[in-house]
């Protein structure tokens, strides 16, 4: 690994640890040259499959997008960050294990909302109320409704 701070080509890893649920190693290292330490992170990286639109367009699968997604959503709840990862990594998970190329956006939304359902009541009527376009009281009155709901 080059080291950030002098490009230095040799590097020693003083120290490695599982994190994000044994999902990523976490490795302290030490540039042989200049002696200073930084971390970085390992993780195994795993094709997701491109998502449909509902105007029929394609594009990559956004973790970027989920994420702010999944915080607007959340703006100003007692949520953790910890969470809020977990609840991506869930997501990404249930994606990969489809074993499909492409997925309907529709598909990641429902799965977002389920999520969001467990996570926070508040924050699943918040996202349900843009990504299915309320329009009148009624329908918020209607998915609230289905939190009551067994899932």
């Amino acid at each position: 690994m080059i080291c950030p701070f002098c490009s230095a080509h040799e590097t020693k890893v003083i120290d490695s640890r599982l994190v994000a649920g044994g999902q990523q190693v976490r490795r302290r290292r030490e540039c042989t040259a200049c002696r200073e330490r930084f971390t970085t992170f390992e993780g195994a990286e795993l094709v997701m499959p491109r998502v449909i639109k509902r105007d029929g367009s394609r594009e990559p699968f956004n973790e970027d997008k989920l994420r702010a997604g999944l915080q607007r959503a959340l703006e100003k709840r007692p949520v953790s960050t910890e969470s809020i990862e977990k609840c991506i990594l869930s997501i990404k998970s249930t994606l990969r294990a489809t074993g499909e190329r492409e997925i309907p956006s529709e598909m990641l939304g429902n799965l977002i909302m389920d999520e969001l359902k467990v996570l926070d009541k508040v924050a699943y009527v918040r996202f349900a109320s843009v990504y299915r376009s309320f329009e009148d009281i009624k329908e918020f009155g209607e998915a609230i409704a289905k939190l009551n709901e067994p899932s």
